[in-house]
């Protein structure tokens, strides 16, 4: 659990120690009790709150993945809820039949719950795909309340798993979207190379779905410059953005957005667009706000990088970024403040 600290849904370790007898691990306080029992205390969830729970599931499958660890026993009793009042704070436990892999390594040990046991492991010869099966099942417990595989012994149960087929039929499955059920089979197909990979689970947008996303949003975008976002995020041409894509191309827009408001900002100050903020320019910002306590040559000294009187684009950004310490940083943050309240459509 080391390689994993710092996750946000794994469980931390607090500290370790040890007697004649035994060692202590002292982890996180999970005071909100077992996934499993929510799970039994409301029968199963609806589509939205299954996908976000899910989400958090196989982003924690991922993670470890990633990492080259396999946890080998994931099950709703091993996610734990910080507290009782939040359905989503979910923490991973017991990493205690986890092992480290490399590519292509084949583990051969039975190990798991039966319920949850993909059917490569049954067969002796598996790697981390077991691991998205296991997800998979806990996602069609979360939509139906029981598992997929079921019988009254274990090895009816291991039947089950080996057999693959997956009741769609039965409430409240005729209510469920294709789209998630779809999901479902493609987590559990017993062919491990056919399977989803953790990564691949988050799922890709195609150009309808980003459209229908972006008008949902209040988005004017025209269809061709819709299609032209799309093929800057997707970078393997496949036609449609996957999870790292969007990721990336999310992080990209959002430098660009924040790029925007610093460059607005430095402009609101810049009366005269010669590109430089002078002590004239200051002293006119400052009083359109009724600022008069302000000590302008104490703001250009603090800002004033190069010493040149006057404060450059580049000056401003590295002000703007680094907190609110010092009188300029928080004089210019406070003109700008007022500025932004008072400007037309502010809330």
């Amino acid at each position: 659990m080391h390689h994993l600290a710092g996750h946000k849904n794994i469980v931390t370790i607090k500290g370790a120690y040890e007697d004649p007898l035994y060692v202590h691990i002292v982890m996180e306080l999970c005071s909100g009790g077992e996934l499993f029992d929510r799970i039994i205390q409301r029968g199963h969830y609806s589509e939205r709150k299954a996908a976000e729970l899910t989400k958090i599931i196989v982003g924690v499958v991922e993670a470890c993945h990633s990492l080259g660890v396999m946890h080998r026993d994931l099950k709703p009793e091993n996610f734990l809820l910080v507290n009782k009042d939040d359905d989503f704070s979910l923490k991973a436990i017991d990493f205690g039949l986890s092992v480290f892999f490399k590519p292509g390594q084949i583990f051969t040990d039975v190990v798991g719950s039966p319920y949850y046991v993909a059917p490569e492991v049954l067969l002796k010869h598996y790697g981390p795909e077991a691991d998205v099966w296991t997800a998979g099942v806990i996602l069609y417990i979360l939509l139906s309340g029981v598992p997929p595989f079921w019988a009254e012994t274990q090895q009816g149960i291991f039947d089950a798993v080996l057999k693959g087929h997956i009741d769609f039929d039965s409430d409240p499955w005729p209510l469920i979207s294709e789209s998630a059920k779809d999901l479902i089979r493609r987590m559990l197909s017993s062919h491990p190379k056919e399977r989803l990979t953790a990564h691949e689970v988050f799922g890709a947008i195609t150009f309808d779905e980003l459209k229908a996303g972006l008008r949902r949003y209040g988005s004017t975008m025209k269809d061709t410059e819709i299609r032209d976002l799309m093929d800057a995020a997707d970078v393997d041409n496949s036609g449609t953005i996957d999870y790292g894509e969007f990721i990336a191309a999310t992080i990209h827009l959002n430098k660009l957005e924040r790029e925007e408001h610093l460059v607005a900002a430095f402009r609101y100050f810049d009366k005269d667009g010669s590109g430089y903020i002078t002590v004239d320019e200051l002293q006119h910002a400052c009083a359109e706000q009724n600022m008069t306590d302000v000590f302008i040559e104490d703001i250009i000294r603090e800002v004033d990088q190069d010493n040149d009187g006057r404060i450059d684009y580049g000056e401003f950004v590295a002000m703007m970024q680094m907190g609110n310490a010092g009188i300029g940083r928080r004089t210019m943050r406070n003109s700008l403040n007022l500025s932004m309240r008072d400007a037309p459509g502010a809330q």
